[in-house]
């Protein structure tokens, strides 16, 4: 076995969906510019996307060991990059549904399948941990990428041009050098046991859990966080150019410091844990973006930016509301941590199906509300909506605390 190799088509396919997957925010925009739909309408790309996450991660978690991680990697790129190539001939909105629908299937598989072999080619603790932080990181890099890739095939002085579409070709030569990666990289079929469970019996299991308190308390945080996260995130390239009146490019490059936020944030927070505890770091996070919300959004009134040629010369307000990204980083990772080390390691599986299911509903329900807001009153309405799930996030946190401290949870995490 080549583990570079290996290690090579895992990252260059979880670039290649880093890209895909987080240029959700650019395509509503150019959807509203050029395609002539709603916010309300252009909302539902989430939709299509993170629900497709969802239902494919519980439907196919236990059938990819069967007809192997490097099949499942090649058929979800295939898919993909067949979707790339037939976007811009047909150039309407309908597409684009089917397409994040394409990713949001194609990623479940993806994910599914990256985190299995990564097993293949560590064999310690350290090991796999050093190699997943490594393919996480290559994921920020896509995405900080993806904004300049559509930046690049966006026509300022005519935003409602359908040109913009272009950029899916490349993205189709992209995805076919991860498939080559994958093609080349000696990715073994797993070892099939004959007791597998049922995929009835995994649901099961994973329903049972939300009958725990903690479970409970958790699976509501994970949605208020993912919520604030897509409502933010996937508007704010719209916030910029419909608010501040910015070029659509400059727009789309600004929203990569969202981006960049959150990988320097999830850096930062991994020292600040060194001396500090978990509770204390979210709390302290959830209020940092709280406050950044109510200095923020009062500057953004009256801005305009439509003579800004280049993200240089925007108005300071555009560049301090990306950074709520930096705060709002280190708490979905570690209310995910200590989620799943308060819990037996048998309880994992089914909690990360949780995990990705509750997931995803944030993820639409964010984009949802703050499109349906920001087109029925305004951007800064949208934004200030974001107050009511980071309070809420104090509260639920609070408990999560209270809970993780009875002697039950405190003895499954010492034995996981």
């Amino acid at each position: 076995m080549n583990p570079i190799r290996i290690t090579i088509a895992l990252a260059c396919s979880y670039f290649v969906f880093a890209i895909m997957l987080n240029s959700v925010g650019t395509v509503i925009l150019q959807a509203i510019n050029s395609l002539d739909v709603s916010k309300t309408q252009a909302s539902v790309l989430e939709g299509f996307k993170d629900l497709s996450i969802a239902i494919v991660s519980f439907l196919v978690a236990s059938f990819i060991p069967r007809i192997g991680y490097k099949i499942a990697m090649l058929g979800a790129l295939l898919l993909v990059a067949a979707m790339c190539l037939v976007v811009p001939s047909i150039a309407d909105f309908w597409i684009l549904k089917a397409l994040f629908a394409a990713i949001g299937c194609s990623f479940a598989v993806m994910k599914i399948s990256v985190y299995s072999v990564i097993g293949q080619v560590t064999d310690n603790a350290n090991k796999h941990s050093a190699l997943l932080n490594t393919i996480e990181g290559v994921f920020m890099l896509g995405v900080l990428s993806g904004y300049w890739i559509f930046a690049l095939f966006i026509d300022a002085d005519n935003p409602q041009s359908s040109h913009w579409l272009n950029v899916y070709y490349l993205l189709a030569v992209i995805v076919a050098v991860a498939f080559i990666s994958v093609i080349a990289a000696p990715i073994k079929s797993p070892e099939l046991k004959t007791n597998q469970q049922s995929q009835l019996h995994d649901f099961i299991d994973m329903l049972k859990l939300t009958y725990q308190p903690l479970v409970l308390i958790f699976v509501v945080s994970a949605f208020m966080y993912v919520l604030i996260e897509q409502g933010v995130g996937t508007w704010l390239p719209t916030f910029n150019n419909q608010v501040l009146k910015l070029p659509v490019d400059v727009s789309i490059q600004l929203a990569s410091l969202f981006a960049a936020a959150l990988a320097l944030g999830r850096l930062v927070a991994g020292q600040v844990l060194r001396f500090i505890s978990w509770f204390s770091l979210l709390m302290g996070c959830l209020v940092a973006m709280g406050v950044l919300v109510l200095l923020v959004l009062p500057l953004t009134h009256d801005v305009d930016g439509s003579q800004v040629k280049s993200v240089f010369d925007v108005p300071f307000a555009a560049y301090m509301l990306p950074l709520i990204g930096f705060f709002m980083a280190p708490i979905y990772p570690l209310l995910n941590s200590v989620m799943l080390s308060s819990l037996a390691k048998h309880k994992h599986a089914a909690m990360t199906g949780l995990i990705v299911v509750f997931s995803a509903l944030g993820g639409t329900t964010g984009s949802i509300i703050t499109g349906f807001v920001f087109d029925k009153f305004s951007g800064q309405h949208a934004f200030y909506l974001t107050l009511v799930p980071i309070a809420l996030l104090l509260i639920t946190v609070s408990i999560f605390k209270k809970i993780t401290l009875k002697p039950q949870y405190q003895a499954a995490s010492s034995a996981a």
